[in-house]
């Protein structure tokens, strides 16, 4: 279908032929244009059938990008968690796409750990119940006094104690014998400053647009905003890494089974260790500051921070919000 036939143009620019005046200002008439578009529909026919099709698409486009862009400045719902780091999720794609990558040999390279590893007696020293119960105990009424503090001082700590928490965090049971995790201890000032910098933009972010209202009203109570003095103060900044794979001496990948659980359960490990040492920390969760963390760090893209905790002494003056823990009926159901 043509955009205009030869007399529709000139019935529609009323133009006679035989008038020199049109002849002599051709191209500032209207008929100029028609028979311009009388070329594009010979040359671009699909152009000129389809045009309102193609103009309504780019509108759509248009208005998308407007109300993706919107979006993303409105604040999210106060129900919800804030929103993942997308740095990471990137990470992680990229991660899952180079895993299905096919190998360059036979699919089956044998068992990561060696196929004849020998196996030991266990080391173990059965206890009365009686010592038993009495050791269980102990060990309760130590961990009821495990609090989670935010004032902290600057005291020296001997790094041989936080060497010794690692080493303890260290023995955790992991997928396969994998040992995904990676403990980083920062006690470099300068190092200390850059990543409360860090933190402390994103959680103003979190606090002032993507946590709620809701949210940020629940948190106030326990005195927690978006400025985090405690991670220059604090002696030593424990930040524990899970990776996501790691690599076999061939230099190829190796899967990390159950890296997510593997290094939840080597952190609880590492609080009780941190406390059963005498000193204290907090659980630090940081949101939508890990890869920024992660490069000034300078560990490898197969790792991704999972928990940051500033460790040391308490700030004689610290406070902590008086609360009680759930009864045993509510957390246990034995059948």
């Amino acid at each position: 279908m043509h955009f205009l036939n030869a007399r529709k143009c000139s019935r529609f620019c009323g133009i006679h032929r035989h008038r020199p005046s049109a002849r002599k200002n051709f191209k500032n008439h209207p008929q100029f244009f028609c028979s311009r578009g009388m070329e594009i529909s010979e040359k671009m026919p699909f152009l000129a059938e389809y045009w309102p099709f193609i103009i309504t698409v780019l509108v759509c486009v248009l208005a998308a990008i407007v109300l993706f862009k919107t979006a993303l400045d409105t604040p999210s719902d106060e129900s919800l968690p804030p929103e993942p780091d997308l740095l990471d999720e990137l990470d992680d794609l990229e991660g899952l796409d180079d895993e299905n990558e096919a190998p360059a040999e036979d699919e089956d390279e044998g068992p990561a750990l060696p196929s004849d590893l020998k196996h030991v007696p266990l080391q173990f020293e059965r206890r009365t119940p009686l010592e038993s119960l009495t050791r269980s105990q102990e060990f309760l009424d130590l961990m009821s006094t495990r609090r989670t503090v935010r004032s902290f001082s600057s005291d020296p700590v001997s790094p041989e104690i936080i060497r010794n928490i690692i080493k303890t965090a260290g023995t955790a049971p992991s997928g396969a014998h994998t040992e995904p995790w990676t403990y980083v201890v920062v006690t470099d000032m300068e190092m200390k400053v850059k990543i409360r910098e860090i933190v402390e933009h994103e959680e103003r972010i979190n606090y002032e647009r993507r946590m709620g209202d809701q949210w940020v009203t629940d948190l106030k109570p326990l005195k927690t905003f978006w400025e985090k003095e405690y991670l220059s103060v604090a002696p030593y900044l424990i930040l524990v890494f899970k990776q996501v794979y790691g690599f076999k001496e061939n230099g190829r990948k190796k899967t990390h089974y159950y890296n997510e659980m593997s290094v939840a359960i080597a952190s609880g490990i590492l609080l009780t260790a941190i406390h059963n040492a005498g000193l204290v920390s907090l659980t630090s969760t940081p949101l939508n500051c890990g890869p920024a963390i992660r490069v000034l760090l300078g560990r490898p893209k197969n790792e991704k921070l999972t928990l940051l905790l500033p460790v040391g002494y308490p700030a004689p003056d610290a406070t902590v919000p008086d609360l009680t823990r759930k009864p045993l009926e509510d957390i246990l159901v034995e059948i």
